[in-house]
């Protein structure tokens, strides 16, 4: 039996455009994530869904819907041409409001349907674009690249791409469809590793003589040159780019919130890069747990189409598990020769990357070839980095689908460093006055634990005198990540811990909550309340820990902000 209608809480998050494929369809539209407590979240569909029916049949539409539950409620979708994203949107978030009114015994005349209705009629037909859609599948039809957004629409990508305002477009009849072609393309993600591993595929490209674009969460970039820097790591970043007609190979980062947000950027690339899986901003767009992470990093499967690569770590459980329900072909890549899967490629004569005897190795489908001695490539940090191992591995496998020799990969992976240069924020190293100094981006459990074990490799090959560590969190972390951080730094016995506040990040916390839950962790496992050091910012942390510094001391700076003002201060503090 339902609960009484007073019992039912309906929450309306989020209803945003969906502009490519996605988590629910692989088809352009809109979409909304809704709260449900107190009824059964099925019936909570049910209901939207007939009231959508009844829309759609008003405004004469006939679109698909899609659905998605997730632990406290769900995800509705409706597909939808480009042309109508934004009616789409009205659509459904009219269908859930008169769902509400229903499960909630509210009159249905206080949301005003029929007048809401017309409304929507009108903006259908002011923000229907025939010629455009007519325009977007006479360039399907030529296999021509189209890409449109509300300012602009371009045919082609790359050297040979060419951008109309979208209220000028040219006449179909005219046009030289085989001047345009794409690309190659390739797609990067994961958890932790994407801008490292874009940059170095970038290098790599560079080493074939090719002008590289890239987007990430830091920038966008062609060969030497920053367009503008930001997160431009969505669909918009990735149309800039591939607009660009200096660019000749395009390597698109891809995050989980604007995968999200707005789907995949491109319906199709050459091939495609999931970095790991782990726990990181669980809680948003009903992604609750780690699967779930799993599933949304790998919607890039959805444009690789037959006869392109998905490159995937055969080192992580989750990425194995789902792996089988993908319909693509899949290059593994390890840091184990004895992976199963790995055994397995080389068996049945499929290309595979992975780690042999101090070589990183690439088999091509019938030899294995030493592409490079793994401590000799700068970003392994003598082997010791194996996080980065695994994006030179990652990368290497999918230069190599990507048509980029082996010479050009092995080149690409000497030239690319562990310095604030070629990776800003990612594992950067200084000498300072005899000591060492490391600054990482590391902003979540997994990425920071990679970091420590590197740092741990490092201890085991040099006699260090005083370990400090500076490290904050953001205030959206759970209390067991901050710990868990926190018994990370742990084994590497600092003689300062230096516990950042992250004013900018607090997300619903007080300032000092943060630093008052890791000290008083910490002060249980043993550390001494004089070995601990809080500051109000990363800035300030590490000003007092180099201000201190003595040769062959090791400072392991995690800067989660002001990472420029930190790298300045290193810097100023080095012979000219």
């Amino acid at each position: 039996m339902n609960q009484p209608s007073t019992a039912i809480k309906l929450t309306l998050d989020e209803v945003r455009r969906l502009t490519g494929p996605n988590l629910l369809s692989d088809y352009s539209g809109a979409i909304l994530d809704v709260f449900i407590e107190g009824t059964n979240p099925q019936n909570v569909v049910d209901c939207w869904q007939k009231h959508l029916n009844y829309c759609q049949q008003n405004i004469g539409w006939h679109e698909k819907s899609y659905v998605r539950f997730y632990a406290g409620g769900a995800s509705m979708s409706i597909s939808a041409p480009m042309d109508l994203l934004y009616s789409a949107c009205d659509c459904i978030e009219l269908a859930w409001d008169c769902c509400v009114a229903e499960l909630q015994s509210t009159d249905i005349n206080s949301i005003n349907v029929d007048e809401r209705l017309d409304t929507l009629r009108a903006s259908i037909t002011e923000e229907k674009d025939s010629a455009l859609i007519a325009f977007i599948q006479i360039a399907e039809n030529n296999k021509v690249r189209c890409l449109v957004d509300d300012d602009e629409i371009s045919l082609g990508t790359g050297i040979s791409a060419k951008t109309w305002p979208i209220n000028e477009l040219p006449y179909p009849n005219i046009i030289k469809w085989q001047e345009y072609a794409d690309i190659p393309l390739a797609l990067i993600t994961g958890t932790n590793g994407k801008s490292t591993s874009v940059r170095l595929a970038a290098e790599i490209a560079k080493a074939a003589q090719l002008n590289a674009g890239v987007t990430s969460t830091d920038f966008i970039k062609v060969g030497d040159d920053i367009i503008d820097e930001g997160d431009y790591s969505g669909p918009g970043g990735a149309r800039m780019l591939l607009r660009d007609t200096r660019t000749e190979i395009a390597f698109l980062e891809v995050a989980r919130g604007g995968l999200l947000r707005r789907g995949l950027p491109v319906y199709q690339a050459n091939a495609a890069l999931v970095t790991n899986v782990a726990s990181d901003h669980l809680g948003q767009y009903g992604i609750n747990t780690v699967d779930e992470i799993a599933h949304v990093k790998l919607m890039v499967a959805k444009a690789i189409k037959q006869g392109d690569t998905l490159v995937l770590n055969a080192d992580d459980k989750r990425l194995v598990k789902f792996s089988n329900k993908l319909n693509t072909d899949i290059c593994w890549f390890s840091k184990h020769a004895d992976n199963p899967l790995i055994l397995e490629a080389k068996d049945k004569g499929k290309p595979c990357t992975y780690a042999h005897q101090g070589d990183l190795v690439l088999f091509n489908g019938s030899t294995p070839q030493s592409i490079a001695k793994i401590k000799q490539i700068p970003m392994t940090v003598q082997g010791t980095a194996l996080h980065n191992l695994e994006n030179a591995l990652g990368v290497t496998a999918l230069c190599h689908a990507m048509g980029i020799n082996s010479k050009a990969i092995s080149q690409g992976l000497f030239n690319f460093g562990s310095d604030a240069q070629d990776n800003p924020g990612r594992t950067n190293m200084y000498n300072v006055q005899g000591a060492t100094v490391i600054v990482d981006f590391a902003h979540n459990a997994h990425s920071m634990q990679a970091v420590i074990d590197m740092v741990l490799g490092l201890k085991k090959q040099n006699n260090y005198g005083d370990i400090k560590v500076l490290f904050s969190h953001a205030g959206d972390r759970s209390e067991l990540d901050m710990t868990n951080v926190a018994d990370a730094i742990l084994t590497l016995r600092p003689t300062t811990y230096i516990l950042a506040e992250l004013d900018e990040y607090l997300r619903g916390r007080e300032s000092g909550e943060i630093s008052d839950i890791v000290e008083q962790h910490l002060l249980t496992k043993g550390v001494e309340s004089s070995q601990i050091l809080r500051v109000d910012s990363p800035l300030s942390g590490a000003t007092a820990a180099l201000n201190t510094i003595k040769p062959n001391d090791l400072v392991l700076l995690f800067a989660l902000s002001e990472r420029e003002a930190v790298q300045a201060l290193i810097e100023s503090k080095q012979p000219k």
